[in-house]
């Protein structure tokens, strides 16, 4: 079935059939509140309730970090789902059917062999896993298990297996057990290898097999660590239709929970550094399956932590391989630090060794990225010569320039520049262009970048911006009266363009679906107070009824038009009085600011808003 083409109506439907407080409740402890229900938020580390669930409106809202949305932002959010996912999971649990949609045939066989990898890697789990707990051939790893420290459970947790050796069991155990369209799979997921004399063998021999998952439990890969002195040491499947290694986070579908309660992820290189740390009591921590951390792993991770701790050893590979990894986290906007274990030791020995207490010490004292950078170039290069520090200059100017955020590089151009003994204006004046190997910052829209720059919104406007979201229906008539002037420079006005934009639509905009409909940014968060503060015709807006409300609105809009053309006026007549051929011209201006006090005083005789 495909998911990528939907009927406009289907979120619809299955937003009517869904609880968002069941679904929620699942992951949030809640407790009722009136019409809503309140909790800790998930999203950030907190210990007084401020997310708030809004069953009447179908949505939730943290009034600590923003986080909002309905039913689908919280699925992908919380379980780090895309939205065709989101909705195929909500769709199965509430009964909502998604129709099939026609679909070539080459979709149909891309779709079935995907279905059928993932069935042979899950039989595949099986036979390995059986071999290693039932099977003489076995007794190595068993006891290799058994020498590292790795209890039952945690093996039966990570689905641990074994291959055993070709001296044993041949050079087609794996194969043997397969049928034969089975094989053919395998041997496009990399299990089994093609021989040139026709036949196949076992890719993975003598080696303690860690099946990969993926998100949603399915498994997509294997990473194989061998028993003894053998080369490669570490060996994954290749990339198939199913496995994509800079994709792929060993742990984090068993570990997913506990980082996502801890807010924090710990990073480590290899496979049993991941299993050691679980077993002695770290249980948030992953591995990026023996290759260099990339970008699509951090954005993974970026559904789960608000930081990541790189858990290094301290030897030159280690220190180089943190390095590598700074712009990454600059570019993503991803808090990292790093942790270096003491010369001679990895994760596993240090925590088998120390114990618990001694690592969460060292990763207490974890360095945030930029200072780390800046404390191993002082060490190579020296702050003493000329040369030493142009050197250093030179290595930092690529790294401030990965930032996507204007805030972070100005704190890096200070930071650093204080430590060089320059300027941030030298420093960051001398910066060549961006570096091929550096992944340059995501533009942001105009309206984005200027988001810095927005002005808070009065009282009164924000009366109007709430009218705006509530009766979506007004909001033409409010620009006709001058709206967009009112709000210019201000959240509100950023608002007020995409409700018009929506509104050119079909359809037109209800309250509810405004969320939905609206981008990630100020004025997301803005209308999720609203709607969880307020509701039509409430009391909560100070109004009367949605007509008198419209009414007062106007009526503002129109004084503030007048006010602003009052000052202009004075402005106009303080010039002219200047000039003395300008007394007709005077004459006319003052009759008009006249006029327009005149009406200003009526105004201020009704009820009509005020700040402050």
């Amino acid at each position: 079935m495909g998911y990528t083409d939907f009927d406009d109506g289907l979120p619809a439907k299955i937003k009517e059939q869904a609880d968002i407080v069941q679904v929620i409740g699942e992951c949030v402890e809640l407790k009722r509140a009136g019409v809503r229900f309140l909790g800790c938020c998930p999203f950030h580390n907190e210990k007084t309730a401020s997310f708030s669930v809004h069953p009447g409106q179908q949505f939730f809202h943290c009034f600590g970090c923003g986080a909002s949305g309905d039913i689908f932002d919280f699925q992908m959010k919380y379980h780090n789902l895309d939205f065709p996912s989101a909705m195929k999971e909500l769709a199965r649990r509430y009964n909502v059917e998604i129709p099939e949609r026609p679909r070539s045939a080459q979709e149909r066989e891309k779709s079935r062999k995907r279905q059928l990898l993932y069935e042979v890697n899950e039989k595949v789990v099986t036979i390995f896993r059986r071999t290693l707990l039932a099977s003489d051939m076995a007794k190595s790893a068993r006891a290799y298990l058994e020498e590292r420290k790795i209890p039952p459970a945690v093996q039966e947790r990570f689905g641990l297996g074994y291959a055993p050796s070709p001296d044993s069991a041949g050079w087609n155990f794996l194969g043997a057990q397969l049928a034969a369209e089975e094989k053919l799979v395998a041997v496009e997921a990399g299990l089994l290898v093609e021989k040139e004399s026709g036949g196949t063998y076992d890719r993975f021999r003598d080696r303690v097999l860690f099946p990969i998952y993926d998100r949603r439990g399915r498994v997509v890969g294997f990473g194989g660590r061998i028993i003894g002195e053998g080369q490669p040491k570490y060996m994954n499947s290749p990339e198939s239709l199913v496995f994509n290694k800079s994709a792929s986070l060993l742990g984090l579908y068993q570990q997913g929970d506990e980082i996502r309660r801890r807010r924090k992820a710990i990073v480590v290189e290899g496979n049993f550094d991941l299993v050691s740390l679980v077993v002695h009591g770290c249980p948030n921590v992953v591995a990026p399956l023996g290759t260099a951390l990339t970008a699509q792993q951090l954005r993974m991770l970026k559904g789960f932590s608000e930081e990541c701790v790189l858990l290094f050893d301290g030897d030159t590979a280690g220190v180089k391989a943190a390095m590598r990894s700074v712009p990454l986290f600059l570019s993503e906007q991803i808090a990292g630090k790093v942790a270096l274990l003491p010369t001679g030791h990895d994760p596993d020995t240090f925590v088998r060794e120390e114990g618990l207490a001694a690592l969460n010490t060292l990763l207490d004292k974890a360095m945030p990225l930029p200072e780390f950078v800046l404390q191993q170039l002082v060490a190579e290069y020296g702050l003493t010569s000329y040369d030493g520090k142009i050197r250093i200059i030179k290595e930092l100017q690529p790294l401030i320039k990965a930032t996507t955020s204007p805030l972070q590089r100005s704190l890096m151009l200070s930071h650093f520049s204080e430590a060089i003994g320059i300027s941030p204006d030298e420093l960051g004046a001398s910066m060549p262009g961006r570096e091929a190997t550096v992944r340059p910052p995501v533009k942001e829209p105009p309206q984005e970048r200027s988001r810095e720059r927005l002005v808070p919104l009065s009282a009164s406007q924000k009366r109007l911006v709430t009218h705006m979201v509530l009766y979506p229906e007004a909001v033409h008539e409010l620009e006709k009266a001058g709206v967009r002037e009112c709000l210019g420079g201000t959240v509100g006005e950023v608002l007020l363009l995409q409700l018009l934009a929506l509104l050119e639509q079909p359809g037109g905009v209800e309250p509810e679906e405004l969320l939905a409909k609206l981008p990630q940014g100020g004025e997301r968060v803005m209308v999720s107070e609203i709607l969880l503060s307020s509701s039509p015709g409430s009391s909560d807006l100070g109004c009367r009824g949605t007509d008198e409300e419209l009414k007062e609105l106007l009526t503002w809009l129109e004084r503030e038009q007048l006010l602003r053309e009052s000052g202009e006026l004075v402005k106009l007549i303080s010039k002219c009085a200047l000039q003395n051929d300008q007394e007709e011209e005077l004459n006319r201006l003052v009759l008009k600011k006249m006029s327009v006090d005149n009406r200003l005083q009526e105004l201020r005789q009704t009820n009509v808003l005020q700040d402050g």
